[in-house]
């Protein structure tokens, strides 16, 4: 389908691709991940022509059709209603439409046998593309896409650039193209609408490259992952756990081939010291010096997973009621968002806050931060309780001029220069990256910056607004270690479901105008409310503690009729029997290594899947009799003593 070949991708000095490879086949759903920076948009413009090559080829064929989404769309206005500007995908249906317009009408002046067949030619060439269909296929996936009836009619220049990027892959999905290039598709997107993609992408049946910071999105979607990394684009079979799995696994065997080979490196090093200083060995140095020259070498892993290094403290603790919502009831003009509601934060929950967007998620948010005074009943902030509120628009708030540091320094005085750098690295700011001005940062950065200050403040509570935003993977995952290991109370609105469920221990959703509660993660949440829709007046189930079972041990029996030389004879049998089943199972690790270190086979899903899957049964087999094999020892000793 498409064939990109010794791909090199230079700008400046720097290339971002150099000689990489990728064949991209039909039907595939393709998830471009790496670190931000390493070219994964770019690689998308590459594709579809907007950016031309260093060096290499990209072959296509010529009929080949390219549908790309690209946040370069969100500029786009137009005075048409968005059903007209998502209908624009039917160019031939409306270039028809048109052409069949002018013949009716010239039929009211001139009805001619030539008008006629041509107005019949149209028609059936129109009927023939479905064009009579083209305007309900268009409310249709609007509609997924979160847009009422009363919406269809506005203009696109009335909405914001978020609502406006959903029109455009609106237009995009209805053109079906031969296939998908979409760059953070979920961006714009609340819970229910990304959900209808996942389906309707999962059911599309062209090819789909997806570039995305949202795990759990990819999982649903695609069955194979591509890594750009080191100026290469490296293929997993298989999804994005799939890939996290499968790299797990490759970086083992790279690293115990990097221990072996520099083992070997030293050893010949150590001869060659020795063999250089006699005369008659000082052509065999010399040869094995050519060798090591001539090895290629096996680089160590590197750790593409950095681990938070420090824990948010508080100087207090709060009261076990941190916030406690009575007969709370607020109204806009268009619509009512909360009407006698109730709910208790408590000391310990950390809750996520999900819905649609407009069913009033940021307005609760506000209310529950002390953000928003107007509405009916009363909202009580428990005893003790500090907090700090993070949402998007802060991101304005910081000090332009100040540099990184700085802006830490002045919110936070009490933590020490160290302990603030030790934050901003977990927040990926290394080195001097943390005396840049903020006025140079990206979205992502800012956002990165004020996350770090948010999670500085002497705060037993967090209130946080879509902090996950312009956040990569790598600093999602920091974000999810800090609060997971934070201690305080948290409650978070966000459209990333990986996120949630590693996050939350409670679930709040507005429904009926009423905060309602599910008690568990977001995954056992999505699992009840997919049964919910089947019984919609289900009521919200208690969570059951879980019964541990208790495991009872064999009962090992002693043979006492045996005397101590014919218990040794018989150990030491079974002690060589072992050695024999070790020699033979390590020999079989060994071959499977080998096999999965050759790149061919992860070509192959299913014969990756089964090697692994033999791999890890073996290595599993070898630790337990290893284990057998140290306890017969012991055994021996004892005996022998």
């Amino acid at each position: 389908m498409i064939a990109i070949n010794n791909l090199t991708f230079e700008i400046g000095a720097r290339a971002l691709y150099d000689e990489a490879n990728w064949h991209i086949k039909p039907g595939e759903k393709i998830g471009l991940i790496g670190a931000n920076g390493t070219g994964k948009t770019t690689l998308l413009k590459i594709i579809v022509g907007d950016y031309k090559p260093t060096s290499g080829t990209i072959s296509m064929a010529k009929d080949l059709t390219m549908g790309y989404l690209n946040q370069d769309l969100l500029s786009y206005s137009s005075d048409k209603n968005i059903v007209h500007v998502a209908m624009e995908a039917f160019e031939r249906q409306n270039q028809l439409h048109d052409e069949i317009e002018v013949l009716l009408k010239k039929l009211e002046t001139d009805y001619t046998e030539d008008l006629l067949h041509k107005l019949s030619d149209k028609q059936h060439e129109f009927e023939v593309l479905d064009g009579y269909n083209i305007e309900y296929k268009a409310h249709e996936i609007l509609a997924g896409l979160g847009f009422s009836e009363a919406d269809c009619q506005r203009k696109l220049s009335t909405f914001s650039g978020g609502w406006r990027m959903r029109v455009m892959l609106a237009k995009i999905l209805l053109q079906a193209p031969d296939i998908l290039l979409l760059d953070e598709p979920t961006n714009h997107l609340d819970l229910p609408s990304i959900q209808w993609l996942e389906d309707y992408l999962k059911a599309f049946n062209g090819a789909i490259i997806i570039v995305s910071h949202d795990r759990w999105f990819l999982d649903k979607v695609i069955n194979r992952t591509v890594e750009s990394r080191k100026g290469k684009l490296n293929v997993y079979a298989g999804n994005y756990t799939f890939y996290l799995e499968e790299k797990a696994l490759r970086a083992e065997i790279q690293r115990g081939e990097f221990k072996n080979q520099q083992s070997k490196i030293k050893q010949e090093e150590r001869l060659i010291e020795r063999f250089r200083a006699k005369a008659s060995k000082a052509k065999m140095a010399q040869s094995r010096i050519k060798m090591l020259d001539k090895l290629e070498r096996v680089d160590d892993v590197d750790d593409d997973n950095p681990e938070v290094n420090f824990s948010f403290k508080f100087s207090r603790q709060s009261g076990r009621h941190v916030t406690t919502l009575e007969h709370i009831t607020k109204k806009y003009p268009a619509i009512d968002i909360l009407d006698d509601a109730e709910a208790i934060i408590e000391k310990g929950d950390k809750i996520a806050l999900i819905g649609a967007n407009g069913k009033g998620k940021s307005t609760l948010l506000r209310i529950v931060a002390g953000a928003d005074k107007e509405f009916e009943g009363t909202a009580v902030t428990g005893h003790n309780v500090t907090q700090t509120f993070f949402a998007q628009h802060q991101l304005e708030s910081l000090h332009l001029e100040h540099q990184i540091l700085q802006e830490l320094q002045s919110f936070a005085p009490k933590h020490t220069d160290t302990e603030l750098r030790s934050i901003l690295g977990s927040f990926l700011f290394t080195g001097d990256d943390v005396f840049k001005k903020i006025k140079v940062l990206s979205g992502g950065e800012k956002s990165r910056v004020a996350l770090a200050k948010a999670l500085t403040a002497d705060a037993n509570f967090l209130v946080l607004d879509e902090p996950t935003n312009h956040l990569d993977m790598a600093s999602v995952n920091i974000l999810i270690q800090a609060l997971q290991q934070y201690e305080g109370t948290v409650i978070v609105v966000s459209h990333d479901r990986y996120f949630l469920d590693n996050v939350a221990n409670k679930i709040w959703f507005i429904e009926d105008q009423k905060i309602k509660q599910y008690p568990g993660t977001y995954a056992e949440y999505d699992v009840w409310n997919d049964k919910r829709k089947l019984e919609p007046k289900a009521a919200v189930p208690a969570p059951q503690p879980k019964k541990e079972e208790k495991k009872t041990e064999p009962v090992k029996q002693q043979n006492g009729g045996e005397n101590k030389h014919q218990q040794l004879k018989k150990l030491n049998q079974d002690l060589s029997k072992m050695e024999e089943q070790i020699a033979e199972l390590e020999k079989t690790v060994k071959n499977l290594e080998t096999k999965l270190a050759d790149t061919k086979i992860y070509n192959d899903s299913q014969k990756l899947k089964e090697t692994n899957t033999a791999y890890t049964q073996k290595q599993t087999e070898l630790k337990q009799i290893q284990q057998k094999w140290e306890a017969l020892a012991e055994q021996i000793l004892e005996l022998e003593a």
